[in-house]
Formats: structure tokens, sequence, C-alpha cells
């Protein structure tokens, strides 16, 4: 065991294995190697597959370092969400009502709640008659997790549908599109 603000990880290795228990599909295996500045802590190492290191990443509070060789796959999930990210931070921003408190997000319980759904593509002239309605619920959602909720709702074959889609909030299930995803100050 070592504590997160006293080591240091590192991906060394990263294998790729044609079958696995869970899949028919191939999958890639990451091996990190986590060192301590406490002289009394063993460096180890951790193995997981590459679709969970994104979620490691954002968990972890230490930095994760790359070795120069080594190549980590991403999904085309992983790849959608940084996206999905990109875009959702070129939109309006929401300031909290005064006395309204952010809120642990329902989905992991980890990150705040810091996002907002508000139908602002109308306004944004995007569609004259947009699908997308108002949604009503108070932040309740990490960036991540609304992401996350974004990418499984859409059709898997078809990818370059994706950023121009509509979903159904999780919770209120008014639908809304990335143009309506504000992040919460």
């Amino acid at each position: 065991m070592a504590l997160q603000t006293d080591c240091h990880v590192t991906v060394t290795e990263s294998r790729q294995h044609q079958l696995t228990p869970d899949s028919a599909s191939p999958a890639q295996i990451l091996t990190l190697t986590v060192g301590s500045i406490n002289p009394a802590v063993r460096p180890f190492d951790i193995r997981l597959i590459s679709t969970e290191y994104a979620e490691l990443r954002e968990k972890l509070h230490a930095p994760i370092r790359n070795a120069a060789n080594v190549v980590i796959h991403q999904t085309i999930t992983e790849l959608f969400l940084e996206t999905f990210r990109a875009q959702v931070d070129l939109n309006r921003p929401y300031t909290l009502p005064s006395g309204q408190e952010v809120e642990p997000c329902i989905g992991c319980m980890q990150a705040p709640a810091g996002t907002k759904l508000l139908r602002l593509c109308h306004a944004e002239g995007a569609d004259t008659e947009s699908e997308c309605q108002q949604c009503f619920c108070r932040p309740m959602w990490c960036l991540s997790c609304l992401g996350r909720w974004f990418a499984s709702r859409q059709d898997q074959q078809r990818p370059e549908t994706w950023l121009s889609s509509r979903v159904p909030c999780p919770t209120c299930r008014a639908k809304f599109c990335i143009l309506d995803i504000c992040v919460v100050n």
C-alpha cells in the first residue's frame, strides 16, 4: 500500500491479449508501477485492462506518467468523451443561484455535480424547431458521468452521429443535445 500523496505512478508496459474471459475481442493489459517517496514502501505493480485506465486516471490524485515506448489504445467511447468535454467547455457556463450548494454527482458520488442542462440549442440558432426540451433538474451529474450516459445512449454502429444527437436527461427524461450542457460555476 502507498499513500496517493506519496506515490508516483508510471505505465511501464502494455500487452495485447487476443482473448479474455469476459469477451471474445482482444484486450490490452497495462502494467503500472507504483513507487513511493516513503522508503518503507517498496515499489509494486498493478495490472489492469486499458478500458479501465481512464477511470483510474480520473480517480487517482497522483499524476500518471507513461514510459516513452508504451501506447495505450483508447476505445471509441473514450475518444468521444474527450471531444464531449471539449465541446461542453465551449458552452455557456451556469451560475448557481445564491444559497444553492453543489452536491455530489449521483452517478459516481465522488465528483461534484458540475453540470446543468439548459435548453440553449434553440437560443444558439442551431435548429429552428429543436427537439430538445427544458430540463428543470438541479445540477446532479458530473461531466464524466453525464458524458458516459450520453455515449451509452448512442447507436454504437454510427459514432459519426454522436455529437449531433439528442438523449433524455438521466433523471427527468427531457431530451437534450450537447449544446444544452452547461458547466456549473
